[in-house]
C-alpha cells in the first residue's frame, strides 16, 4: 500500500512535470496532457529509481532497457495523432509506461516485446491498473504483428537504421509511423505518414534510444 505522504510527493511531482517539462515545452494536445497527468508513472519504475519517476530523463528498466523520460513518451504520443477507434501498433513494451498511455487514447494495443521478463512485468503494472484494451506478443519486433494485420498507428520505441519493411507493410493507408532513425549515439525521431504505398517523413528532433535487435533491425 502506498502511504499518504508517498502520493502526496508523487502529486507534487508530477504537476511539475505537467508544467515544465510537457506543458512548459511543445506538448499542447489537452488529451496526452490529461492521461500523462493520470497514468502514475512510478509504477513502472524499479522501486530504486521511484524518486526519479517523474525526473525529465530516462531510467533503467533492466535486461539493457531504459523507460524513456515524461517528455519524450508525450511528444511520441502527441504526434501520432491519435483517435478513439486507432487501432496502434507498438514495437517495444519495455516497462508499459507507454502502453498505458496509448491505451487510454485508442481503442486497443498490440505490444511486442522481446525480452519475456520486461513483457510478464508490464502485463503485471497495467493488469493491477485495469487496462484490458491490450494484446501482447513476445518476439521479435522488427518482424511486426504476426499475421496479416494492418494498424492505423504504429509506434517504434527503439531505434533502427531504417523502418523495417514488415512493419510499413502492416501500416494502414493515411497511416502514421513514429520512430527513432539512427545507426548509434544520437538518432532522429522521425514521422512517416502512408499515402497509397508511398512515405512522406517529417524530422521531430534528436533522440537516444537503445536499440532494436531483430532480424530487421541490428544484429545482437
Amino acid at each position: 500500500m502506498v502511504s499518504f505522504e508517498k502520493e502526496d510527493k508523487f502529486a507534487k511531482v508530477r504537476e511539475r512535470m505537467l508544467k515544465f517539462d510537457l506543458k512548459g515545452r511543445d506538448i499542447t494536445d489537452l488529451d496526452v496532457l490529461r492521461v500523462m497527468a493520470e497514468i502514475s508513472r512510478e509504477e513502472f519504475v524499479p522501486s530504486a529509481y521511484q524518486s526519479q519517476a517523474y525526473s525529465d530523463g530516462p531510467l533503467p528498466i533492466g535486461m539493457g532497457q531504459t523507460i524513456s523520460q515524461p517528455y519524450i513518451v508525450a511528444l511520441m504520443t502527441q504526434e501520432l495523432r491519435l483517435k478513439p477507434d486507432c487501432e496502434v501498433l507498438e514495437i517495444g513494451t519495455g516497462s508499459g509506461y507507454q502502453t498505458a498511455i496509448l491505451c487510454r487514447l485508442a481503442k486497443k494495443v498490440y505490444t511486442i516485446e522481446r525480452f519475456a521478463q520486461l513483457s510478464e512485468t508490464a502485463q503485471a503494472v497495467l493488469g493491477r491498473l485495469g487496462i484490458k484494451n491490450i494484446e501482447f506478443y513476445i518476439g521479435d519486433g522488427s518482424c511486426g504483428w504476426p499475421g496479416q494485420q494492418t494498424f492505423e498507428r504504429i509506434i517504434i520505441t527503439a531505434t533502427v537504421p531504417k523502418v523495417p519493411q514488415p512493419i510499413i507493410d502492416q501500416l494502414a493507408d493515411n497511416g502514421l509511423i513514429i520512430a527513432p532513425i539512427g545507426i548509434a549515439g544520437v538518432q532522429q525521431l522521425m514521422v512517416y505518414e502512408k499515402k497509397k504505398d508511398k512515405l512522406t517523413k517529417k524530422v521531430l528532433c534528436d533522440v537516444r534510444f537503445v536499440r532494436l535487435i531483430g532480424k530487421y533491425g541490428f544484429e545482437e
